[in-house]
């Protein structure tokens, strides 16, 4: 339980760290809407099979994978995902379809080469050539993922 909030705490970092960067340009078209939050119909992308710009998927996307929090952030091309009390960082690449191709600190392999399956705009749905597939929600900068557990367990050691 204890590997739970610790990995809890590592996302919150990263979403923490990420918000403090900015992620999104700021720039606005003839709408006055950021093309990184427009949907990514919108911003030229596909709603479908995940291709298009690496824009498209620009910002924090948070969820649980087998009952572990996974935080992944895009800004521009850079990509980072913290997951499973590993933390990764890399590209978004056009393979033909949208790749997320990452180096983990530790040399994990779980979550190195992903193919993003599908993209709406609030669901972003990556499966991972070491076999993990995660479905995320885009999520407010700085906000965790729903179910996380809010308090210690009670077994928690006390001073």
């Amino acid at each position: 339980m204890l590997k739970l909030v610790r990995t809890s705490a590592v996302a919150a970092g990263l979403v923490a760290a990420l918000a403090l960067t900015g992620c999104g340009s700021g720039d606005s078209d003839d709408a006055g809407k950021d093309k990184a939050t427009a949907s990514p119909t919108e911003a030229g992308g596909d709603s479908g099979g995940g291709e298009g710009r690496a824009r498209d998927i620009e910002g924090t996307w948070t969820g649980l994978s087998d009952g572990k929090p996974v935080a992944l952030s895009v800004q521009g091309s850079n990509a980072a995902i913290v997951a499973d009390g590993h933390a990764c960082t890399g590209e978004v690449q056009d393979m033909g379809k949208q790749m997320l191709s990452l180096k983990c600190a530790d040399g994990n392999t779980d979550r190195t080469m992903g193919s993003i399956e599908s993209n709406d705009g609030t669901t972003l749905v990556i499966s991972w050539d070491a076999g993990k597939k995660d479905s995320l929600k885009k999520s407010e900068a700085g906000a965790l993922p729903d179910g996380l557990p809010t308090g210690l367990p009670s077994d928690f050691p006390t001073p």
